[in-house]
């Protein structure tokens, strides 16, 4: 189940952390714009009153893009992810939804319906833009 998470508790924390570069102080920097930027928004996905997957985005009208999203290694290839991305987009009645990723992840995207196209290389890594339009 859907629902909007208005603070950033160290469980939210914990998986936005997954999908961020591993390094302590990059992470806590990520985090903190979390806390105290306006146009971050975060949604976490429930299962029986535990929180099992979480977004942040940046929305802009009708469009938004996913900056993190992460799921517990316990509950990951359940489809919570997918199912967090588009109840977000519903809730919010988003025309679309994009996100940059990597070849880690861009099969997540692939899987969740979301177009690929590859984008210029960052850091010595192949990167991928994901769009999702609304029907």
């Amino acid at each position: 189940m859907l629902r909007p998470a208005s603070l950033l508790t160290p469980e939210i924390a914990a998986l936005l952390s997954r999908a961020m570069f591993p390094d302590p102080a990059r992470i806590e920097r990520t985090l903190e714009a979390y806390r105290t930027e306006g146009e971050q928004r975060l949604f976490v996905w429930d299962v029986g009153g535990q929180t099992v997957s979480a977004a942040g985005l940046r929305v802009s009208g009708r469009a938004a893009e996913v900056l993190h999203i992460g799921t517990h290694p316990d509950a990951g290839e359940k489809g919570y992810g997918r199912g967090l991305l588009r109840a977000i987009a519903a809730h919010l009645n988003l025309s679309q939804l994009m996100a940059e990723t990597d070849d880690d992840s861009v099969e997540f995207y692939r899987r969740s319906g979301f177009e690929i196209m590859e984008a210029p290389a960052r850091g010595g890594r192949r990167r991928y833009l994901c769009t999702l339009t609304a029907p």
